[in-house]
């Protein structure tokens, strides 16, 4: 069996190499013409999202990279602590939430697939696939290329291709309201009260711009600001805003807070070029004649999850297991939904949930901070940890065969 991975970002690449721990050779198509060698912020990968690179032999490569965060702590605009708990429960297995840049995670994931010989194509853009004749794709690539194959995953993303072949009338991602910026900021000396502490991140809310930042074990404090926007900005608009205009921006959206965003902002090189965020509340067709789609191209979460990678790396292992015991492609995809739907699109959810916040007004912000984070502060200290355990102490068994039932 042969497998045609579209896209070769984290989704599609840790796809690639849960197939091929499963026998089956797959050839990864990336569109843009380079791999992504230092693009992209940093992320928190979760303590089910490293179990499941575990289970592909990359847990340890990965986490060598950036450092645990054990603890969140929230404040408001004026610096008041609201609420601090764990970030996840205590797993039996000692995995914790890992904080690492997404090109770290990226060049582990690149060197695993070379160790692999599992090809990565670029410039390939995908412009449609239909059936092969006796079952398999035909897929279609804007240089003119033909290529067949067994089966083809979709892992393109936000904006991904093959979720509209398999169904046109699938939606498109819904934006959240926010934006995304940050960067790294180095020799930054921030006032003892917004202290950097290791293993902590810090979540600000403030009045006009949401802020998050963490102590690296290299003493750079990595942060990233969330802009409220009502309308989602196009990529010629988010292009021409410069760092400096960024700069700009950041100050006046945090001017009258008493959070430590300028020295952040002006302790940083540079700004990472802003981005939309979006989620999906629900994709209706994942699969379709010997076609699938995982990781955000099937159900997307805001950034305020912190599951995204996580989700992904899940769906890969996940699919790889289900095509390893099933006697068909379809039948594979099927106990692949049944096995992931419900727990993505709660994390969805719960994500959706968590971003609201971010842009709370003057009577919002009242009662989020004299009613709603007390009561998350004092469920966390009776719990142990605000999260529920559904969600960080997730575990794939990948040596027990598939019996596809539905599992949130």
């Amino acid at each position: 069996m042969h497998a045609l991975v579209v896209g070769g970002g984290i989704a599609g690449t840790t796809t690639a190499i849960a197939l091929a721990k499963a026998g089956i050779d797959a050839t990864v198509h990336e569109a843009h013409d380079r791999d992504s060698e230092g693009v992209g912020g940093w992320l928190t990968l979760a303590s089910n999202g490293i179990d499941a690179l575990a289970t592909l032999g990359l847990g340890a490569e990965v986490t060598a990279h950036g450092h645990p965060t054990r603890t969140m702590r929230l404040s408001n605009h004026t610096g008041r602590v609201l609420a601090e708990f764990p970030m996840a429960p205590e797993r039996p297995d000692g995995l914790k939430v890992h904080t690492v840049r997404r090109c770290d995670l990226h060049r582990v994931l690149r060197a695993a697939a070379t160790a692999r010989a599992i090809p990565v194509r670029f410039g390939k853009r995908l412009v449609d696939a239909t059936p092969r004749p006796g079952g398999g794709v035909i897929a279609r690539f804007a240089d003119g290329d033909h290529v067949e194959a067994d089966l083809l995953v979709g892992a393109d993303g936000l904006r991904s291709a093959v979720r509209t072949i398999i169904d046109p009338a699938a939606p498109a991602a819904r934006y959240t309201g926010l934006l995304n910026t940050g960067g790294y900021a180095t020799g930054a000396t921030l006032p003892p009260r917004f202290r950097a502490d290791p293993g902590v991140i810090e979540f600000c809310f403030g009045r006009n711009c949401f802020l998050g930042y963490t102590l690296a074990p290299d003493s750079s404090i990595w942060w990233f600001a969330n802009p409220a926007a009502r309308q989602k900005l196009g990529r010629a608009e988010l292009a021409a805003i410069s760092e400096d205009d960024w700069r700009r921006r950041l100050h006046a959206l945090f001017a009258g807070d008493e959070l430590p965003a300028a020295t952040l902002v002006d302790g940083s090189a540079h700004i990472f070029a802003g981005w939309n965020t979006y989620d999906f509340p629900t994709v209706r067709t994942w699969h379709r004649d010997d076609m699938i789609i995982v990781g955000d191209a099937a159900h997307a979460a805001s950034p305020a999850s912190g599951q995204g990678a996580s989700m992904a790396i899940e769906d890969a292992v996940t699919l790889a297991r289900c095509l390893r015991d099933s006697t068909s492609v379809p039948a594979a995809f099927a106990g692949y939904e049944s096995l992931r739907r419900a727990r993505v699109e709660k994390v969805v959810e719960q994500g959706r949930r968590n971003g609201t916040g971010k842009t709370a007004g003057p009577i919002a912000r009242v009662i989020r901070d004299r009613v709603i984070m007390p009561m998350v502060a004092s469920r966390a200290a009776r719990t142990g940890a605000s999260p529920s355990e559904w969600l960080f102490g997730h575990h794939i068994d990948w040596e027990t065969p598939v019996r596809a039932t539905p599992r949130p």
